[in-house]
């Protein structure tokens, strides 16, 4: 018998007969897996892993070209796991915009637009602001703000009506945890709460920390300086407070304000707000390498955003924080996979590492959406060629052909980053803005600065260091900027109660600490957003112990306050699995 998918939790689906399919069509596959024994598996043309925008898009693809799709989706629905800024765009040069796929997006699934997009430079208590409009709108058919929540469960109701349509659907509360091999070939997927499944495609929509990339080795968690760690409070805000306070002009228009300077301890990265329709989206996305190294804590980084006194002409001294939550992002630039095929098995999204991230150039959602409707193109084209198995060669070819990988991965970035991002080049450039000449130059030059800053060239190749994350904007800040004055005085919630407001339906341990040493995994102490320095009711903490005369200082862990954002398998000797589905943290935000 087989399964007839449906958006139901795996409980639901488990206790209703008619959730078994009996169409009497061909269901099964036998697969001599690499165990030698001869299985009989549930088989599906195409398996999508993961119903964020880039699972949606190529499900959609999928479905209005009749092919067979089951949507597997981890979390009790979709976008109960997933965190993002989040501003989605539409661009005018790509082959794929989620309006494309679904026509009803902006009306039912976006909060408003981004139509102002500002940069802040922040020297202590004085800002100079950089107006962005010219590289927000460059090639932009259009731009919203969304909670993924909302945003997600929306699209995965529309994938389910068009999957059911070919013989397949949705379920959530499943866990895809690795590929099913038959004589070392990729043909299917394993999961925690079902038997194998094998499918001619699969596509890999599983995220940021995508067990499936990491299967076939198509990703590792090796670098720090590959990854950012993205924070965010989502703060409540009336509809008509936010337009009053914003000066906006009613539901169809929004702000998008950026932060940089000195505000953040030193740490490479800055802060986002983003206004939705009744809340704001306030964040700090850093270079997880710098929070490790200057042994920042995130929480505390965001507290420093939401406590400047600029923030005061929005907050005015009221605050009520929704939901706090944490994710990784890829550093395209370096780790988008050129390459995100293997086999039947396709990477989408944050799974290949399709995050544009270049100074205030902040793109993700939509490269996902161009690569999932590319992946199932690409399927199509290959069945129609008669050879299946192409899919992930054409699906390659298309990534470079449609212009994909130049937005992620900047020639000019890879030709000048040697000499950048290099310590003399970081010494030299950092002592001559921090010089009097330099001074001079900023005031002389304020206008080509902005210039400089809404360039697709310059940005293209901006050096990841502190020269352009901290020390560029601070002295424009300093050199340029007026004075806040406002007095801020609202209190963000502490760790303990951030925690305790979010929602977990906690299982069995999904994280091991393999060295628990100090030395090894001490830096998850303060790199994991819900951990801190003599914080005890987090993720990690440190403790000295004694044995035969000798103290040591050890790690200790407890995933149950755990928010799934991989950080800790980076920055700590750890083996690191998602929970079981339907299990850890849910998002009501995103």
């Amino acid at each position: 018998m087989r399964c007839q998918p449906r958006v139901v939790t795996m409980t639901e689906r488990a206790a209703a007969d008619d959730d078994v399919r009996t169409d009497g069509g061909t269901a099964t596959q036998r697969v001599a897996t690499d165990g030698g024994s001869m299985d009989e598996h549930e088989h599906y043309e195409a398996i999508v892993v993961g119903c964020g925008p880039g699972g949606a898009a190529a499900a959609a693809a999928l479905a209005a070209n009749d092919v067979e799709t089951l949507v597997l989706e981890r979390g009790v629905d979709a976008g109960s796991k997933n965190v993002s800024g989040g501003l989605i765009y539409a661009e005018e040069s790509a082959p794929y915009t989620i309006d494309d796929l679904f026509p009803d997006f902006r009306a039912e699934a976006t909060e408003r637009p981004a139509v102002e997009y500002k940069m802040h430079n922040c020297s202590e208590e004085k800002v100079a602001t950089f107006d962005l409009e010219s590289i927000h709108q460059n090639g932009t058919e259009w731009c919203d703000a969304v909670l993924r929540r909302h945003m997600d469960s929306w699209l995965a109701e529309q994938v389910h009506e068009r999957t059911r349509e070919t013989g397949g659907g949705l379920l959530t509360d499943v866990r895809v945890n690795g590929l099913l091999r038959e004589n070392g070939e990729i043909v299917g997927v394993t999961c925690d709460e079902l038997d194998p499944i094998t499918a001619d495609l699969i596509v890999a929509a599983d995220g940021v920390n995508s067990e499936l990339g990491r299967d076939a080795g198509l990703m590792d968690w090796d670098e720090p300086d590959d990854w950012f760690q993205g924070v965010k409070a989502v703060v409540d805000m009336d509809r008509e407070t936010i337009e009053e306070r914003f000066d906006l002009d009613g539901a169809d228009d929004g702000a998008a304000h950026l932060f940089s300077g000195d505000l953040f301890q030193g740490v490479r990265g800055g802060g986002f707000l983003y206004t939705n329709e009744d809340s704001l989206s306030i964040g700090t996305v850093f270079h997880l390498d710098s929070i490790a190294a200057e042994r920042a804590e995130p929480q505390e980084l965001l507290d420093a955003l939401l406590t400047h006194p600029l923030l005061d002409q929005w907050f005015q001294g009221e605050y009520e924080e929704l939901e706090y939550s944490a994710k990784l992002v890829p550093d395209s630039k370096k780790v988008a996979n050129p390459s995100p095929h293997k086999g039947r098995l396709l990477l989408v999204g944050d799974a290949a590492g399709q995050m544009q991230a270049q100074g205030p150039i902040i793109k993700g959602m939509n490269h996902a959406v161009s690569a999932g409707g590319l992946a199932a193109e690409a399927f199509q084209d290959a069945k129609t060629r008669g050879d299946p198995s192409a899919a992930g060669r054409l699906y390659e070819q298309k990534l470079h052909d449609e212009g994909v990988m130049d937005q992620l991965r900047p020639t000019r970035y890879e030709a000048t980053s040697w000499l950048s991002e290099s310590s003399v080049m970081t010494s030299i450039g950092s002592a001559v803005m921090n010089s009097p000449i330099g001074r001079f130059g900023v005031k002389t030059f304020d206008g080509l600065l902005e210039k400089s800053f809404n360039s697709p060239f310059v940005l293209g190749m901006i050096p990841d260091t502190k020269i352009s994350y901290v020390t560029v904007p601070t002295v424009i800040g300093d050199v340029l900027g007026e004075p806040v004055s406002a007095e801020h005085e609202i209190e963000p919630p502490d760790l303990a109660d951030r925690i305790g407001d979010l929602t977990y339906d906690v299982g069995d341990p999904h994280i091991e600490v393999l060295d628990n040493s100090y030395e090894a995994s001490g830096t998850a102490v303060t790199a994991c957003p819900v951990s801190a320095e003599d914080f005890g009711g987090g993720c990690y903490r440190s403790e000295t112990i004694e044995s035969n005369g000798d103290t040591e200082r050890v790690v200790s862990l407890d995933t149950q306050p755990c928010v799934e954002c991989g950080t800790c398998a980076v920055v700590a000797d750890t083996h690191w699995e998602h929970p079981a589905g339907g299990k850890g943290v849910e998002y009501k935000q995103g």
